[in-house]
C-alpha cells in the first residue's frame, strides 16, 4: 500500500493566494503546477491505512497505521523503516513530533494519548480523565509546549500539559458538534471545525473559555482548517465542498465562501454542482469536499 498523496516527496499543490486587500467576490486563479520530481516509498505493512505523515527535525517522517494498529518512521534517505509496536485497539489516528524530539500519537480507540521515545521505543501514556472522551483525533503543539487535540464522537477539545500529565477537557454545549480539523493562531490559540455543525470554534488558552462562529449557510460542513500568517482561518466545507475564509477581527460578519476558480482546479475526490447563486468567485462549480488544507503565511493557503 502507498502512503497517501500528502506524503508523497515534492508533490504538486495547488496555490491559493488571498489578498486581503482583494475583494472576497473577486475571480480567482489558481497557480498551474510545475513539473517536480516525485517519489514514494511502499509501506511494508499491507492494508495498514498509513496516514498523517509528518517529519521530524531530522527529516524523518513519522506516520500511523491506523488499521494496522502502529506508528512508524521512514528515513527517506536510506528507505528504511522502522515500527514501533503499541498497545492493542489503539488505532492511532494522527501522529506528530513534540519539543522534546519524541512522537505523540491519538489513541482514536483507547481514549488515551501515548509518546514513544524514538531511540528505546518506550512508550508513556496519557489516559483521558473522562470516559466519554474515547476517540482523540488531531493534536497539535502550542508554543508553550501544551499539546491540544479534538475529541471527535467524545464531542470535546482537549489541552495535555506535557510537564504535568495534566488533560483538561472542554464539552461541546452542542451535540453531536465532533471537533475535528485543529490549528493555533499566532497568539497560541487554538482554532478547530465542529464538523457535525456549520461552526468554527475556539477557546481561549488561559480561561478555557469555548467560543463559536457560525458560518453563513446552514448546510456547511467545515472538516480540515488551517491559518494563515495574519490570522485568518481558512477551512475546507465537506458538504458543499467550498474553501472559506473566517477573519475573526470582523465579529459582525460572517465568514465568506470563495469557491475554487476553475472546473476541475483545487479539486481531489469531489463532485460538480453546477447550481447558480451560492456566494462566492464567480465561475466556480466544483466541491473541494475532501481537500487538505495548510496555512504557508502571506494571507496565502495550500489544497491538496
Amino acid at each position: 500500500m502507498l502512503l497517501r498523496p500528502a506524503l508523497r516527496l515534492a508533490a504538486p499543490l495547488a496555490l491559493l493566494a488571498a489578498s486581503a486587500a482583494a475583494p472576497l467576490d473577486a475571480p480567482l486563479r489558481a497557480q498551474a503546477p510545475d513539473t517536480v520530481p516525485m517519489r514514494e516509498w511502499p509501506v511494508p505493512w499491507k492494508d495498514s491505512r498509513p496516514r498523517d505523515p509528518v517529519a521530524d527535525a531530522e527529516g524523518r517522517v513519522w506516520f500511523v497505521g491506523q488499521a494496522g494498529n502502529y506508528v512508524a518512521r521512514l528515513d527517506p534517505r536510506t528507505g528504511q523503516f522502522r515500527r514501533y509496536e503499541i498497545d492493542p485497539g489503539t488505532h492511532p489516528h494522527n501522529v506528530v513530533v513534540g519539543p522534546d524530539g519524541h512522537a505523540w500519537y491519538a489513541g482514536n480507540r483507547n481514549a488515551m494519548i501515548g509518546r514513544i521515545d524514538p531511540e528505546s521505543g518506550t512508550i508513556t501514556r496519557f489516559p483521558m480523565p473522562d470516559s466519554a472522551a474515547r476517540d482523540p483525533h488531531t493534536m497539535i503543539f502550542a508554543p508553550d509546549g501544551d499539546l491540544w487535540f479534538t475529541v471527535q464522537f467524545g464531542n470535546q477539545v482537549g489541552r495535555l500539559s506535557p510537564r504535568s500529565g495534566q488533560v483538561r477537557l472542554v464539552k461541546m454545549p452542542t451535540g453531536q458538534a465532533r471537533p475535528y480539523g485543529l490549528v493555533l493562531d499566532s497568539k497560541g490559540r487554538p482554532w478547530f471545525d465542529l464538523f457535525g455543525t456549520n461552526q468554527i470554534g475556539t477557546i481561549d488558552p488561559q480561561t478555557m473559555r469555548l467560543r463559536t462562529y457560525p458560518l453563513p449557510n446552514d448546510r456547511a460542513r467545515p472538516r480540515r482548517i488551517a491559518g494563515t500568517s495574519d490570522d485568518m482561518v481558512w477551512y475546507v466545507d465537506y458538504t458543499r465542498g467550498f474553501l472559506g475564509r473566517l477573519d475573526p477581527r470582523r465579529r459582525h460578519r460572517a465568514p465568506h465562501d470563495l469557491r475554487p476558480p476553475h472546473r476541475a482546479d483545487l479539486v481531489r475526490h469531489g463532485r460538480r454542482d453546477d447550481r447558480a447563486g451560492e456566494r462566492g468567485a464567480r465561475g466556480a462549480a466544483d466541491f473541494v469536499n475532501d481537500t487538505g488544507i495548510s496555512g504557508i503565511g502571506y494571507g496565502a493557503c495550500l489544497l491538496a
